[in-house]
């Protein structure tokens, strides 16, 4: 109720701002409307674009962690159901598989934005989304429980096993592990993770053909089972809001986290006692004696909608322009990504990103098919977990759903 309660305030305090902040957006006309995740970062950038309303100008937010399955069906409608979409590297590429989102270039020509080169994230020779964070999935660990474990800092998902195991049979915790294994994206996340640690190519080379079932795909799947035997029994019902509620109520000792996700972990606001002053960001871990970090890179960003009029995109640009403008960073608001705006500087809870990014992890593909596989995996995977079926038997299953998936998009 606290950490609500805090956004609340900080949407407040710039909702506040509202009349300035419009008189600065140059919104003349038009309805704005905006889908995303939930994460803090992201309802930063929605209640800043939202301060641009006013005498007539309606905008409105939907930030919730089922923007994924949302977002397809309601770009797909004409007009739209939502103007803008944020993004990341997968989820903007079933939006452009089906021609959902508009290039900006002109929007960009006309408005300008004052965008760093990296911002723009361009996709076959035209701007399609506007950057505006980083991120990437590494580990976190309390360093009380590992020393009273007698163990150092893992960094392989071997040592991690391994420390986990002095941890549980000296009784400091029951399920010294955690991680999003929750059945569908996130669990598909982890797979693809762990698969890229132990040097797996998802497709043969040069084409759309899956190359997932196979040792390294066994592989993958041994270690992760291996992990689960130190999760909470839930683990397949855990996404990352309850994994990070169970570390700040002292639960666990070792996880897998994004660092979009890491600030509140610092905090000692509705933390248990000792938690947070333990809590060290650690770069990604390696796996089956690899040098590649077992974890992906991205980019989180926005784009405009294709199936909505001129004049809801030109204002939804403007409110977009607002809601990452430099004049939203201050302490609290630092603390909530790794920011690619003017004005960040990095603090404490981005030390686990900038730790994976310098230690050469890999970017999520940002292919067409990828969120065809991605979707396979998060479906077939469960019965693996839940001890239907061998790894084997189940890979198998992931590129049989898949290949008629990419059979019915035409990629095969």
């Amino acid at each position: 109720m606290n950490r609500i309660l805090k956004s609340a305030l900080i949407a407040t305090g710039l909702m506040s701002q509202s009349i300035a902040a419009y008189a600065a957006c140059g919104i003349e006309s038009g309805n704005v409307n905006i889908l995303g995740n939930e994460f803090p970062a992201i309802q930063t950038v929605g209640a800043a674009a939202a301060a641009c309303a006013g005498d007539g100008v309606e905008i409105k937010t939907n930030l919730t962690k089922e923007h994924k399955d949302i977002q397809v069906p309601s770009l797909t409608s004409n007009p739209a159901e939502y103007t803008a979409a944020i993004v990341a590297n997968s989820s903007i590429v079933p939006l452009m598989n089906d021609d959902l989102i508009r290039p900006l270039d002109d929007l960009i020509a006309k408005h300008g934005g004052n965008f760093k080169d990296n911002q723009k994230i361009s996709i076959g020779g035209k701007v399609m989304a506007i950057g505006f964070m980083a991120n990437a999935q590494h580990l976190v660990y309390r360093k009380d429980i590992l020393e009273q474990a007698g163990v150092e800092e893992p960094k392989s998902y071997e040592e991690v096993l391994a420390a986990a195991k002095i941890i549980k049979d000296k009784g400091l915790m029951q399920y010294p592990f955690g991680a999003a294994y929750a059945a569908g994206w996130g669990l598909a996340q982890e797979f693809n993770n762990m698969f890229l640690g132990h040097g797996g190519e998802f497709f043969k080379d040069g084409t759309a053909m899956p190359n997932i079932n196979n040792e390294t795909g066994v592989a993958t799947l041994n270690v992760m089972k291996a992990l689960t035997e130190y999760m909470n029994p839930d683990f397949l019902t855990l996404n990352n809001n309850e994994i990070n509620a169970e570390w700040k109520a002292g639960n666990v000792a070792m996880m897998q986290m994004w660092g979009s996700r890491a600030g509140p972990l610092l905090s000692d606001e509705g933390t248990a006692p000792g938690v947070s002053e333990n809590t060290v960001l650690a770069g990604a871990l390696l796996v089956g004696g690899g040098s590649i970090p077992a974890t992906t890179l991205w980019w989180d960003g926005w784009t405009i909608s294709k199936n909505i009029s001129d004049e809801d995109a030109e204002a939804t640009y403007l409110a977009l322009i607002n809601g990452i403008d430099p004049k939203i960073m201050n302490d609290e608001v630092a603390t909530q990504a790794v920011w690619m705006i003017d004005g960040y500087e990095p603090t404490p809870a981005s030390a686990g990103v900038f730790a994976t990014m310098a230690s050469g992890a890999k970017p999520y593909p940002m292919i067409p098919y990828a969120s065809l596989l991605h979707t396979a995996l998060g479906n077939e995977l469960p019965d693996f977990f839940a001890g239907n079926e061998s790894a084997e038997k189940t890979l198998e299953d992931v590129e049989a759903a898949y290949e008629t998936a990419a059979k019915e998009k035409g990629f095969l």
